[in-house]
């Protein structure tokens, strides 16, 4: 029996006729990727200045990083802040996303999720200015909270698309159900709907905690003296010289972020 006849065979598309879209899709990924693959040799290098590739492998840069103790307390108030960024934008974002999806008001909807994604929309460095003046007038210039309340203004949209996104193809029938036997909204929110779009949810709380962990632009307006972030004071390092112990530190930063990535889909994935 020939293939050939078959309707099916003749519209199927082969892997042949994709190649064009493979090395598109090479060349894209090869363009993302290699900027941040490069970093990761030349963290090892041990020239006193960043080179690739390196002539001398070393692991002198990295322990540069470890013993010194701005970097250290810079790195602490980064995973702090970046911790802190997780309890508070999770919540308030699923709560968010949750109360609109819910709300048969159609006007909340086209007003208020565009003003929940505003800090996404407006340029940082305008919402860096004005949180700095805002600060200023509340002293919370300098503070973790300042910091953390700064960081959860840019997390909390992240939050609200990834959940709304999840609860467009939930079915609410569901938590209707288990409303009409007797469960309250919450109740019936927490044992119905939340496991279900568990992933959401999780996965949101790692793009927060990457969100406050490697922001930069606030973080210059909003933190300082002993609250100053890591990617602050990486910032300041390579204005001021070129320290090999930048890279050392991305390359970390690097590890951490997929970790957490690859984590987010194991606790995120259905039982």
């Amino acid at each position: 029996m020939s293939w050939f006849g078959d309707p099916t065979w003749e519209t199927h598309i082969r892997h042949r006729s994709r190649i064009w879209l493979y090395i598109l899709a090479t060349v894209v990924m090869a363009f993302l990727v290699l900027p941040t693959i490069i970093v990761i040799p030349m963290s090892f290098s041990g020239s006193q200045y960043l080179e690739f590739p390196p002539r001398h492998w070393s692991l002198r840069w990295y322990a540069n990083y470890l013993d010194s103790s701005s970097w250290m307390q810079a790195t602490a108030t980064s995973l702090e802040a970046a911790s802190l960024t997780v309890l508070l934008a999770t919540p308030l974002g699923t709560a968010a996303a949750y109360g609109l999806f819910v709300s048969r008001l159609r006007w909340a909807r086209l007003l208020l999720l565009p003003t929940l994604l505003t800090p996404i929309i407006v340029p940082v460095i305008l919402i860096g200015i004005g949180v700095f003046y805002a600060f200023v007038k509340l002293k919370l210039v300098n503070t973790l909270t300042g910091l953390v309340l700064a960081d959860s203004m840019l997390a909390i949209p992240l939050v609200v698309m990834v959940v709304t996104s999840a609860l467009k193809s939930y079915d609410m029938s569901q938590e209707m159900v288990a409303r009409s036997l007797g469960a309250s909204r919450p109740r019936a929110f927490f044992l119905v709907t939340l496991p279900q779009i568990r992933f959401a949810v999780v996965t949101s709380a790692v793009l927060s905690f990457l969100t406050a962990f490697d922001e930069v632009v606030v973080a210059m307006f909003v933190s300082g003296g002993d609250r100053s972030t890591l990617t602050r004071n990486m910032f300041n390092a390579l204005r001021d010289q070129v320290d090999p112990t930048i890279a050392a530190i991305s390359t970390i930063m690097i590890v951490i972020s997929s970790l957490l990535l690859a984590l987010s889909q194991v606790l995120g994935k259905p039982r």
